[in-house]
């Protein structure tokens, strides 16, 4: 496990105002790293993904079968920072059967006809499961708030749109998990910290890959014209969303294997808190198992 003193960096305090510039999107986010080296640090990063995978998979399978928990990861960030490689990676080692992915694009006319929740709660993970939502609800407090005209396509009520309809937003938010987090859903937030000078780095190597030419819009390069306008409306949904029973986690994205080693730890600390077992057998179903083996063994 990653030190706890680490991890705290990364939390997001809960009813605490914060500023990005304030959180590292490379490797050195304490002293103690610092202090480490970066060859260091690279080296017990990997070997802790490597370990945490390894029990992500034991306990994924525990998950299932006590049945009564689920897991929602949420994915947030800018292009380009590593969601789909990080989902890659930490969910390498479980059983697809029991790990659901959702990617959240713009929404369709139908779920325009709904309120912006509703969209993912048909998708969230039923018990034993775990969910991954890449992007999410929260599109709605971050791209739509900067591209306030869109609000135009949501078939809301007439009023003001200010500060105080975000705000409204964000209590309707926290209502929800809080609802989530009380029937036994475990959510987790994850907003990828990538720097601007970083994004620009692999948006020129998907244009440099032809591999990779797939995955890159020129809609992504105007949308750093908004750079600032996103910060300022991540740096408010984060501090209005991150709670005791849903925090939110501010990942260095500048090194995948940072991002990668970090979700993975904060995920299986997270299973490993909850109180997972195998169900037990009665003695009813210990006699309908011997009967079972009686009956195999009794054929020629």
């Amino acid at each position: 496990m990653i030190n706890e003193k680490i991890i705290d960096s990364f939390r997001v305090p809960p009813g605490k105002k914060i500023r990005l510039k304030n959180y590292a999107t490379d490797w050195a986010q304490t002293k103690e790293l610092e202090e480490l080296g970066k060859d260091e640090v690279k080296e017990r990063a990997q070997e802790l993904l490597a370990q945490n995978l390894k029990d992500l998979a034991e306990m994924q399978d525990s998950l299932y079968a006590d049945d009564r928990y689920a897991l929602l990861l949420i994915l947030q960030a800018m292009d380009a920072a590593g969601k789909d490689g990080t989902i890659e990676h930490v969910m390498s080692g479980v059983n697809p059967q029991g790990c659901q992915v959702f990617s959240f694009k713009q929404p369709s006319a139908e779920e325009l006809d709904h309120n912006f929740l509703w969209r993912c709660m048909k998708s969230l993970p039923e018990c034993g499961r775990i969910g991954i939502f890449n992007r999410s609800y929260y599109e709605d407090v971050l791209v739509v708030r900067v591209h306030s005209e869109w609000l135009d396509k949501q078939q809301l009520p007439p009023g003001k749109r200010g500060k105080s309809f975000w705000e409204e937003r964000y209590d309707d938010i926290n209502a929800f998990e809080r609802h989530l987090v009380r029937n036994g859903t475990i959510v987790l937030k994850f907003f990828l910290n990538v720097s601007k000078q970083e994004q620009k780095r692999r948006f020129l190597e998907r244009l440099d890959r032809p591999e990779k030419n797939w995955k890159f819009s020129v809609a992504d390069v105007n949308e750093r014209h908004y750079w600032d306008d996103y910060m300022k409306a991540y740096q408010s949904a984060l501090s209005a969303t991150s709670t005791d029973w849903a925090p939110w986690y501010i990942v260095p994205a500048d090194h995948k294997w940072v991002t990668r080693a970090v979700v993975a730890d904060i995920v299986t600390s997270a299973l490993r808190k909850l109180d997972l077992h195998y169900p037990k057998m009665t003695e009813e179903q210990r006699q309908a198992l011997a009967e079972a083996r009686r009956l195999l063994e009794a054929e020629d």
